[in-house]
């Protein structure tokens, strides 16, 4: 399945589902409607710690895709109001960023347990 994960920074939350989501086979990307300018440390250090290859990631602004092109377009959650795009999904998940690693790590395992559910 091809998804495209959408946040407002793209720092957190939708590039943890984006590794997520690689590891489970599919093609997934992310993007945010306000991008920040560097991936979170924490959210880097759970998808190292799960295997994921972090080479590359970078915030990235979804002025890059085109929505269309996606099987799914999921919102992580956080207000994010994309008008002239159709969001499959709202996760609603609470953005960790600023916070400890452990709220990460809870926030990267729903991540994951909503993932399985694509599947």
């Amino acid at each position: 399945m091809k998804i495209l994960f959408v946040c407002v920074g793209n720092s957190c939350r939708s590039q943890m589902a984006e590794g997520i989501a690689k590891l489970y086979g599919h093609d997934a990307h992310s993007a945010g409607t306000h991008p920040a300018k560097q991936v979170s440390t924490h959210a880097l250090t759970i998808l190292q710690k799960k295997g994921i290859d972090i080479s590359g990631m970078k915030p990235k602004s979804l002025d890059l895709f085109t929505p269309s092109s996606f099987d799914m377009v999921i919102s992580m959650g956080c207000g994010v109001e994309c008008p002239t795009i159709k969001l499959d999904q709202d996760w609603n998940l609470d953005d960790p960023v600023g916070q400890s690693i452990e709220v990460f790590e809870r926030t990267a395992e729903a991540i994951e347990q909503r993932i399985l559910m694509l599947e």
